[in-house]
């Protein structure tokens, strides 16, 4: 990504989490970034695209973290950490883009549906970790999908208590914390 479209997509991040995507303007976003419209035009057709790309990257992302840990993790408790580090890291570091994709999930514009339908596809990475515990006899037989659904769910809760403590949060020490929770709940 060149640094124009860097700066584009790191702006419309903000802008979109802090303001919403209704209320932000192409304008705005241009303004911000110090560009012509046509320079944006030449990037993306329309702030739609701009919204679709930072919701796919942003989750592929976040997917490829996730495979990439739980590749090299041995057991499922250092896959289960693993996962937590990660979706630590991501709120830790891209605060801005979960607030957006939080935000994006709820309504039934195509927005909101191909958001769901990303956040679905990393859901799926966890999920798959939860299954094959399962056939192998390391867990009971649970709801893998819901308790996928729920420890995806703990980037928003960790996003909360970054603000409550309004401080940077000790990403091994919170990861241990979940992952052992999780752990004992499901075994």
């Amino acid at each position: 990504m060149n640094r124009t479209k860097k700066k584009i997509f790191e702006t419309s991040i903000d802008l979109f989490a802090k303001k919403g995507y209704d209320a932000t303007s192409i304008e705005e976003i241009t303004s911000v970034v110090g560009i012509a419209k046509g320079t944006l035009y030449y990037h993306f057709s329309s702030k739609e695209e701009i919204l679709d790309f930072l919701i796919v990257e942003g989750l592929k992302l976040l997917q490829h973290s996730l495979e990439i840990k739980i590749k090299k993790a041995q057991t499922l408790e250092e896959k289960i950490y693993e996962i937590m580090c990660v979706e630590l890291k991501v709120v830790n570091r891209y605060e801005s883009l979960i607030n957006l994709v939080v935000k994006e999930l709820c309504g039934n514009e195509k927005r909101n549906v191909k958001c769901r339908e990303c956040v679905a596809e990393c859901i799926e990475v966890i999920e798959n970790v939860l299954k094959n515990a399962v056939q192998n006899g390391e867990i009971k037989n649970i709801d893998t999908r819901t308790i996928a659904y729920s420890i995806f769910s703990i980037i928003c809760s960790s996003t909360l208590i970054k603000y409550e403590k309004n401080e940077e949060i000790d990403i091994k020490a919170m990861a241990k914390i979940y992952s052992d929770s999780i752990i004992n709940g499901i075994k």
